[in-house]
């Protein structure tokens, strides 16, 4: 099936581009759009919609094209026949938020996050309200073989542009769901926390179903509701106050993946 011709898009106050703008700029759950910017990030989506294990791409459908105007077809664009909007580059540059915007982009409508229980394995952001800190979480969390993310209280869009290229392309291998009171009656909790009275990380139970909390950085665990059952604990550090949270998340992911690996033994 052939795409139809391109549409040209120039100006801010075209009723469109303003759609276009209002719909990717909702937050939180009323975000229905978001956009997959540049042929890297694209192909990686691509690539984990051909992988039936991976739930998040069911929550990803491709809508539109974007195009930088005067550029020719990508060869990215042959993959899916759908309308495509050339913008001028500042437009493309609005979209994108970037002085140097891609050549191309990629609309994508959300679906709603999963209804089954959660998984085994699952990274719980609480109150990271900088998308691309949050992306950088998830794609430490994604590295080790977690499975899920629960999104926590104030926290970013995992599909917010910024979000996506932090996470380079582990948003497509997890699914999302935002917390609710009812999640805490499942699971271990376990939540990393550099203050007084944790646990060392090498003497916490860590295995599944594991729910495995990050704090903000700035505040850390100040006034948020934990579970009592929820286990604080500590990863070692010197000459400094404190860990940044993907760096946080990556060490005590490694952790649980080296005790998965040892409780396997030699095949």
């Amino acid at each position: 099936m052939r795409a139809p011709e391109p549409i040209l898009l120039t100006s801010k106050a075209n009723s469109r581009f303003k759609q276009m703008r209002a719909a990717l700029d909702a937050p939180g759950v009323k975000r229905k759009q978001t956009v997959l910017l540049g042929e890297k990030l694209i192909l990686e989506w691509f690539e984990a919609k051909a992988k039936i294990a991976l739930v998040a791409r069911n929550r990803l459908s491709p809508i539109r094209w974007l195009r930088l105007e005067g550029r020719k077809a990508h060869r990215v664009e042959e993959k899916l026949p759908l309308e495509t909007w050339e913008l001028s580059e500042n437009l493309m540059r609005d979209i994108s938020g970037s002085a140097s915007p891609p050549s191309i982009a990629l609309v994508m409508e959300l679906a709603d996050g999963p209804i089954d229980p959660p998984a085994d394995w699952v990274i719980v952001p609480w109150g990271i309200q900088d998308p691309g800190n949050l992306g950088a979480v998830l794609r430490s969390a994604a590295a080790f073989g977690f499975q899920e993310a629960i999104l926590g209280p104030e926290c970013a869009d995992p599909f917010n542009p910024r979000a996506l290229r932090g996470s380079m392309g582990a948003a497509f291998t997890m699914s999302f769901r935002r917390f609710s009171e009812e999640h805490f009656a499942d699971g271990s909790w376990v939540a990393l926390d550099s203050g007084t009275g944790a646990t060392p990380i090498g003497g916490v139970d860590l295995s599944a179903p594991l729910r495995l909390m990050v704090g903000n950085e700035g505040h850390g665990w100040r006034d948020a509701d934990l579970p009592k059952r929820c286990v604080r604990a500590s990863i070692s550090i010197t000459g400094v106050e404190s860990l940044n949270a993907a760096v946080a998340v990556g060490i005590a992911c490694f952790e649980i993946a080296r005790r998965r690996e040892c409780a396997r033994g030699p095949e």
